[in-house]
């Protein structure tokens, strides 16, 4: 019996190429011919950051995102953080995916802290307003390819105007708007949208008019009312006590919600009303 590397068309034909599966082919490995490789016909399914919001109130922005994150129908993580500070003066809330926020984030970071070191000046808000939409605009073939989609929120505070914070949404393309009353984005949003818009267009105390306690419940009501509606959206676990990220921003900074605050709240709004 000939061996493998003696039989006509064997190793001394192949090795021009170094093509295993050619090598395979002349020598008709039955077992191993290359058309009996299993072919990959599904990408993996991708992470998700599903629902974030933010509004004006009265001492300034708040800023609120469930704590899931979602592979198609199974929840990988209930305790992911989708409100990211940049700088003492700028936060970004993500909704997409994390793996594409996340390093825009990090870039962003980088970059601010960079610019305020070597110029001895924060970055103005016209241009973070922009490094965030550029990153988005150079993420756009891997969004026409249907992954890494990152549509962010982003509240920030002009430290050279000392104005108040100022509320922008962007689209999966870039562009950034400038919102007056509230942004939401993500799987939950319609959802949340819809109640926004009753409670500041007929409710008679719009956002803008509540206090920090008023938008803290009303953060998390209304993440409860897209968890009701969206399955990928967490809201609050009452099992596990997991609650939203909060943060606010003011004209005195970027600051969290404690959790005894959030604990506090929810149970104000789950105490039986006489």
């Amino acid at each position: 019996m000939n061996s493998l590397g003696s039989r006509p068309g064997g190793p001394e034909s192949a090795s021009g190429t170094g093509d295993f599966t050619e090598l395979l082919r002349r020598n008709d490995a039955p077992a191993l011919r290359a058309g009996d490789f299993p072919r990959v016909s599904a990408a993996p399914v991708e992470t998700h950051s599903t629902t974030v919001l933010s509004f004006h109130y009265q001492g300034g922005v708040i800023i609120a995102g469930d704590r899931r994150a979602t592979a198609g129908n199974t929840v990988m993580y209930d305790r992911a953080d989708k409100v990211i500070e940049l700088d003492n003066e700028t936060v970004m809330a993500i909704a997409g995916s994390p793996a594409t926020a996340f390093e825009m984030a990090r870039t962003l970071q980088t970059s601010f802290q960079y610019y305020r070191r070597s110029q001895l000046q924060p970055l103005s808000l016209s241009a973070k307003v922009r490094a965030l939409g550029k990153l988005i605009k150079d993420n756009l073939p891997m969004t026409l390819q249907g992954v890494g989609t990152v549509v962010p929120i982003l509240a920030a505070r002009d430290l050279h105007n000392q104005r108040d914070p100022i509320l922008f949404f962007y689209d999966a393309l870039g562009a950034q708007f400038q919102a007056v009353d509230f942004a939401v984005s993500g799987s939950g949003s319609p959802a949340a949208r819809s109640v926004l818009q009753w409670i500041n267009r007929w409710s008679g105390q719009p956002t803008s008019q509540r206090d920090e306690k008023q938008a803290v419940q009303l953060a998390l009501q209304l993440l409860d009312v897209a968890a009701e509606s969206d399955t990928a959206t967490g809201g609050v676990d009452r099992r596990s006590l997991i609650y939203p990220q909060v943060k606010f921003l003011t004209r005195d900074g970027l600051r969290s919600a404690p959790v005894e605050m959030l604990r506090e709240s929810f149970a104000a709004l789950e105490a039986p009303h006489i």
